[in-house]
C-alpha cells in the first residue's frame, strides 16, 4: 500500500560532529529546523537513518537524516522509501549545491545530479530521478580550491552571520512545497 498522504524530506550531509559546521552538512542543518518545528527528537532507525515522524505544514511527514556518509546516501533513502511506502514524487531531498550563490533557495523536481555524489547514489538506488529536490546555495570555492575540499569546509566567518536565517528560509522552502506545491513553492522562492 502506498502512503499518498505521507511526505519523506530526508537532508543530507555527513555524520559526527567534526562535519557539522561543513558546507555539505546543509541539508541536515536544515532538517534540524524542520525538527524542532515538528516539536520531535530523531530517533535511530533500521534504514540506517535518524528518523522523526510528525506534521509539517498540516501534512504527515517522515523528517530523515542518513547515518552513511553522503556518497552512500542511496541505501538508507531507498530502505525508507520502501519501509514508508512514500511515492518518490512525494521524496524531498535537502542538499547543499555549488551552482547557486550563498544562502539562495531553489527547487526542482528531477534533473541530473550535478556533480553531486549524494544525490549520484540516491538516484542510482532508487532508480528514479523524479524526486523533489530543495537546493541550498553555498557558492563556488574560491580560486582554484577543489569543490570536494571546499564542500567539506566550515562556512566562513561571514556566511556564518547569515546562516542561520538562510536555513530558516530553506526550511520555509521545504513548508511551502507540501502546503502548496513545487510550482507555488518556485513563485515564492525563485523570485528572491
Amino acid at each position: 500500500m502506498v502512503s499518498t498522504d505521507l511526505w519523506l524530506v530526508v537532508g543530507l550531509g555527513n555524520p559526527g560532529p567534526s562535519y557539522a559546521g561543513n558546507r555539505h552538512n546543509a541539508g541536515f542543518m536544515v532538517l534540524d529546523v524542520l525538527a524542532a518545528r515538528a516539536g520531535g527528537r530523531f530517533k535511530s532507525h533500521r534504514s540506517r537513518s535518524d528518523v522523526l515522524e510528525g506534521r509539517l505544514a498540516g501534512a504527515r511527514a517522515v523528517l530523515a537524516k542518513p547515518r552513511t556518509y553522503m556518497n552512500e546516501s542511496g541505501g538508507p533513502v531507498k530502505a525508507l522509501r520502501d519501509f514508508y511506502k512514500a511515492p518518490v514524487e512525494r521524496l524531498i531531498v535537502v542538499h547543499d549545491e555549488l551552482d547557486i550563490p550563498f544562502g539562495a533557495v531553489r527547487l526542482k523536481q528531477g534533473g541530473g545530479d550535478n556533480g553531486h555524489n549524494g544525490l549520484r547514489s540516491i538516484t542510482k538506488s532508487l532508480g528514479d530521478r523524479e524526486y523533489l529536490r530543495v537546493r541550498f546555495g553555498v557558492g563556488r570555492p574560491p580560486g582554484r580550491m577543489d569543490a570536494a575540499a571546499f564542500v567539506l569546509k566550515d562556512f566562513s566567518a561571514a556566511e556564518r552571520k547569515d546562516l542561520d536565517l538562510e536555513v530558516e528560509r530553506a526550511a520555509d522552502a521545504v513548508e511551502a512545497v507540501i502546503a502548496g506545491g513545487l510550482a507555488a513553492a518556485q513563485n515564492t522562492y525563485h523570485a528572491t
